[in-house]
């Protein structure tokens, strides 16, 4: 029996909701319905039975006349009704009753012939009647059959109208969950807009809907994000902006100082600010989303190329795969993340760095101890590089990557090799022809 509730809970927590609604309901009116056709069975039942044993006693009581009168016992019947002394086919029971003095009955509805059988002493004899009831028995099997008719119509009724309610609570719980992985996405704008949505912040509602309480609960959330993104992106912004004039004119300052190691290392650090002032300044841009692309057509392996070269790095190049595909993409910021990923590779991992194209994919791999397990799973994060034996940095060379594909249409794939290595895929997309 535990199996078999297992294997039936395990069958119901795999349907939807408006099946499971759709099912639960069924069952409960499943459930009403035997109940009550169980009552009305047995009502009907008594009812048949009282008719069928007032019937037997008052044949056994003109019989009783008759026999007093005449001496025979009255065996022409015109309903089937049989008249015996001492009837070798009574039953046992009612033959035991009757001979103790009592006039009574047996009524055996479930017999291959139903009958109902009344008796008395007579002369220490007994004399009984027996009398048929197929007909009444017939009408108990029709009058079961239209209750389980009228069960059934009743739970295919409840189970199709419970379908309908839960496919529309079901389809506002869909809307709801899609707007919500939306919004998990970066989609901040994004907004169920529930028709019926409360006032969930003062807590007030004409109604108790429940979907509409989570639909209110979920734009206001979105809401509350978006405003404390966008006031974080403003401050890093406005962050950003201001370092930039006292930057230059520290860097200024430090070109004056006489020549030497600290004049080196003060110039050092400057730029080191510098630069993670730009790149603070792109990371806001590009959650601001005003970056445009300019897209143009190109092959890959001649574009890349020429980024690899231009950077310094000296890593190695190779070109596989066709001659003949070109991509669309914008060749200043493919330039931009292909170089984070260089630069991040020359920092965090170790040589032999390699620049591979096929295709429309670039790949930049190396030889270090690859990409940790949450940067795989996530993606990067800003001011994280990950696990410790990859190095320190600001984390935002991936993140600036990520941004610029998304500008452009790309995709950026992270991945370990085997046995060691970390690999970062661009996928760019195809020119049309």
């Amino acid at each position: 029996m535990r199996g078999i509730a297992r294997r039936a809970r395990a069958a119901l927590n795999s349907l939807g909701l408006r099946w499971k609604i759709a099912a639960l309901l069924a069952l409960g009116c499943a459930v009403v319905a035997v109940a009550i056709g169980l009552l009305v069975h047995h009502a009907r039942l008594e009812q048949v039975s009282a008719g069928a044993r007032s019937g037997a006693v008052a044949q056994l009581v003109r019989v009783r006349q008759l026999y007093e009168l005449t001496g025979q016992v009255d065996t022409d019947t015109t309903d089937g009704t049989d008249a015996a002394l001492d009837s070798p086919d009574l039953p046992a029971s009612l033959r035991a009753a009757a001979l103790d003095g009592r006039r009574t009955t047996y009524l055996d509805m479930g017999a291959a012939d139903p009958a109902v059988w009344a008796a008395r002493p007579v002369g220490g004899h007994v004399l009984s009647v027996r009398e048929p009831l197929g007909e009444q028995a017939a009408e108990m099997a029709e009058f079961d059959r239209q209750l389980i008719v009228s069960g059934a119509v009743v739970v295919v009724l409840a189970a199709l109208g419970g379908a309908g309610l839960a496919s529309r609570l079901s389809r506002e719980l869909r809307r709801a969950a899609a707007t919500a992985r939306r919004i998990s996405q970066g989609e901040l704008d994004a907004r169920i807009g529930h028709p019926r949505s409360p006032d969930v912040q003062g807590g007030t509602g004409h109604g108790k809907d429940e979907v509409a309480e989570l639909a209110a609960a979920v734009d206001t959330m979105a809401a509350s994000l978006q405003r404390r993104l966008v006031a974080e992106q403003r401050f890093t912004a406005d962050v950003a902006h201001e370092l930039r004039t006292p930057l230059t004119g520290l860097h200024t300052a430090a070109e004056l100082l006489p020549r030497g190691r600290p004049t080196e290392l003060v110039l050092d650090r400057v730029q080191a600010l510098r630069t993670l002032t730009e790149d603070l300044l792109e990371v806001a841009r590009l959650d601001a989303e005003v970056e445009r692309p300019d897209l143009e057509v190109h092959p890959p392996a001649e574009l890349v190329e020429g980024i690899v070269r231009r950077s310094g790095y000296g890593v190695r190049f190779v070109a596989a795969g066709p001659d003949d595909v070109f991509v669309r993409t914008d060749a200043r910021r493919l330039e931009r993340i292909v170089a984070n990923l260089v630069a991040n590779a020359r920092r965090h991992g170790a040589d032999p760095v390699e620049v591979r194209v096929a295709g429309p994919v670039v790949t930049v791999s190396d030889q270090g101890p690859g990409f940790p397990e949450h940067l795989l799973a996530d993606g990067p994060r800003r001011f994280q590089t990950g696990a410790r034996e990859r190095g320190q940095g600001t984390g935002l060379g991936l993140t600036i990557a990520f941004g610029q594909a998304q500008v452009i249409g790309a995709r950026v794939e992270l991945s370990n090799a085997v046995p060691c290595g970390a690999v970062a895929a661009v996928h760019l997309p195809e020119a049309d022809g």
